[in-house]
């Protein structure tokens, strides 16, 4: 089963390579979005393993473009954010699973075995989720982050875990005018004025904890 993993951290990509060296997996290894377009489009693979916090564009956005060029190519999101988070929307752009970065490496393993097979993965939160979405729609009171662009979606996150427009700016390697310009959007779509305010509507969203 040969698999692209793309994690902008080194030490991340190795460790998952060691956990799963034993379970007749073949890595191939990217730290960014044109990295792993340039890895899809001469090379064949399974599966891709992809985390959402990338340099420049994020995982979301890498995503809708590997589905671009390779729909039927599956994709398990790999990432340290919570399902709350980015699970629903990575799988409306075309995911074929979600998993933390801290589930055991047997999900990991079940998850990859599963999607190569044709299936998808869906932890029993993202199921409840899912349903929660279907059942409940969009209402506007409760889902005004519904409207918001992936990486306004993004930044709204980090905001919440109390970083500076820099420290956003330098992580997601954007200035710090771009950074400032999504957090003007995002407040206004959200009709909030500072980040104690973004804070606590995410909170009471349960998109942070």
């Amino acid at each position: 089963m040969k698999v692209l993993l793309v994690d902008d951290h080194i030490l991340i990509r190795k460790g998952i390579m060691l956990l799963l060296e034993n379970e007749g997996f073949e890595f191939c290894e990217a730290q960014d979005g044109p990295e792993a377009l340039a890895a899809i489009s001469c090379n064949c693979y399974d599966i891709v393993l992809l985390d959402i916090s990338l340099p420049g564009q994020n995982g979301i956005e890498v995503l809708k473009l590997i589905k671009r060029e390779r729909p039927n190519l599956p994709v398990l999101m790999l990432t340290m954010y919570q399902e709350e988070q980015y699970a629903i929307r990575a799988m409306r752009a075309g995911a074929s699973g979600y998993l933390e970065k801290n589930s055991p490496p047997k999900i990991l393993v079940e998850a990859m075995k599963n999607i190569c097979s044709g299936g998808i993965y869906l932890s029993e939160k993202l199921k409840n989720l899912i349903a929660e979405e279907v059942i409940l729609g969009h209402k506007p009171d409760s889902h005004r982050h519904s409207e918001l662009s992936d990486r306004e979606f993004q930044i709204a996150c980090q905001l919440s875990y109390g970083k500076t427009v820099k420290q956003i700016a330098d992580e997601i390697h954007l200035s710090v005018s771009t950074v400032s310009t999504y957090r003007s959007r995002l407040m206004s779509k959200l009709s909030i004025k500072s980040n104690s305010e973004l804070t606590l509507y995410m909170i009471q969203s349960g998109i942070i904890q």
